[in-house]
């Protein structure tokens, strides 16, 4: 009997000690996928920042587009009220922001010059210019109410129109506009009935972050 007691004892094992290596696994493949769900989650993000930057961006650049249709329709559609005389700055429908051209005046065309600034300022810029709210001049295009429920915009878009001078033939002296170089003159106002307008207009998208500037020229009978 003690024989076979021995021999019984001496076929036990001790238990082995637990190392965790099943958890230290788990919580190296739990970091991984929390990782990936990171990277993942900022790619949509920026996904979205992007797409909404663009949206902005059209959204700026169509509201200028339609701020310089509308003002270059002004001006055509008052040339018909007028018989004989040009469309001059400074009256009638053109009695505010519309400036005529003169690069002396440095109030208006120097540095810091109120159309300067205007055409190429960075920022929101609104001194000197015209908020431009549709055809009937009563949309307001920062709300949703209306027609108008997916034109939303941070701000109104503005125009700003300078009467370049009179449209005449190359190497005519008398009322050169931009290209010359002494700007209209006087004279010029009475050798023709049909003038230069240059329209520059500013627009932002849902954001008052996103600008966009544009420019047309465009000339308007006087009858």
């Amino acid at each position: 009997m003690p024989v076979s007691f021995r021999h019984r004892a001496s076929n036990q094992r001790p238990p082995r000690t637990q190392r965790g290596a099943v958890l230290v696994v788990a919580l190296i493949f739990l970091l991984l996928l929390t990782i990936l769900a990171i990277s993942a989650t900022g790619r949509s993000m920026l996904q979205e920042r992007m797409a909404g930057g663009l949206r902005n961006a059209q959204q700026a650049q169509m509201s200028a587009q339609t701020a310089l249709r509308g003002a270059e329709w002004t001006l055509w559609k008052n040339t018909t009220n007028l018989v004989g005389t040009p469309l001059l700055c400074g009256s009638g429908v053109l009695a505010g922001s519309c400036y005529k051209y003169d690069p002396t005046n440095t109030a208006l065309y120097g540095n810091t010059g109120t159309v300067t600034q205007f055409r190429h300022g960075q920022g929101w810029i609104t001194t000197g210019a015209t908020a431009y709210k549709g055809p009937s001049g009563s949309v307001d295009y920062t709300t949703l109410s209306g027609t108008y429920q997916t034109a939303q915009l941070a701000e109104n878009p503005v125009y700003m129109i300078e009467d370049l001078g009179v449209e005449l033939p190359a190497g005519i002296s008398s009322g050169l506009h931009e290209s010359g170089a002494t700007g209209p003159t006087g004279g010029g106002y009475t050798s023709t009935t049909r003038h230069i307008y240059r329209i520059t207009a500013r627009a932002t998208g849902g954001s008052p972050n996103t600008v966009r500037v544009l420019q047309s020229t465009f000339a308007a009978k006087g009858n």
